[in-house]
């Protein structure tokens, strides 16, 4: 069992400066059964607090990890990046409260109807964060002129950002190498989650617009999503506790 967290995030980046740096790291579960899942937590220990569950193992094993982990204490972010009509997306929104997750995607590009619903979904808990995609870190400028999106990866990212915290949501997900834009642009009043993150020496995978933790951190994120890095490693805690030492430094 971890230790207790409040059970809102504070959305303010600067609140967490000097606090503790577990608030920070979200592990990613990238894995296709529920034991992979569990064996993953259980050799991370206290080194970690919240995990992500994304499509990969939803798909996979459906809810009941997620009813896991919240029934061992974890926090979840639930990363299914919902994008359908409103309706839809509000639906599932509240199907997701009902889980107990902490955190959940939709992709800002939904429109604003589409994010004023699962907002409002979202309201029955307020301790629930409505975090908005802007652009994948798996895409670049060329990816967004393939399908007829203009202009750099940056104008997208601030575009689609100001949307969506327009429409309520408590943050935006975008890879760190836009995040100082998107905080001399908008402020500090809302979470940054960035994946793509690697330490120092790792390799890119499948991502393109990567930074390393430390990178991230001064880069204005309140949250770093991590995988491979500390998932493969022959010690996941050691590799954690890695992690944390860059984002505490």
């Amino acid at each position: 069992m971890t230790a207790a967290l409040p059970n809102r995030i504070p959305t303010d980046s600067l609140s967490y400066r000097g606090g503790d740096p577990r608030q920070r790291l979200i592990i990613a579960l990238d894995v296709s059964t529920a034991a992979a899942a569990q064996k993953i937590v259980a050799a991370v220990g206290d080194s970690a607090l919240t995990y992500k569950v994304g499509m990969q193992l939803y798909t996979a094993v459906g809810p009941q990890i997620v009813r896991d982990l919240v029934a061992s204490g974890r926090r979840v972010f639930l990363d299914l990046k919902y994008h359908d009509i409103p309706n839809t997306v509000g639906a599932a929104v509240a199907e997701a409260e009902k889980l107990g997750v902490n955190m959940l995607t939709i992709h800002a590009a939904g429109s604003t109807k589409m994010v004023r619903a699962a907002v409002e979904a979202a309201k029955v808990r307020p301790e629930l964060m409505v975090l908005a995609v802007t652009v994948l870190t798996s895409m670049d400028g060329h990816d967004l002129e393939t399908i007829g999106i203009r202009g750099s990866v940056e104008d997208s990212v601030v575009r689609l950002a100001t949307v969506a915290l327009a429409q309520g949501c408590q943050g935006v997900v975008t890879s760190a190498r836009e995040a100082s834009t998107l905080r001399a642009k908008l402020g500090d009043r809302f979470a940054l989650v960035t994946p793509g993150v690697r330490p120092a020496g790792s390799g890119a995978g499948d991502q393109v617009r990567v930074v390393t933790p430390a990178e991230a951190i001064a880069s204005g994120a309140s949250h770093i999503v991590v995988g491979r890095p500390i998932t493969e490693a022959a010690d996941p805690a050691a590799e954690a506790r890695a992690i944390l030492g860059q984002i505490r430094s």
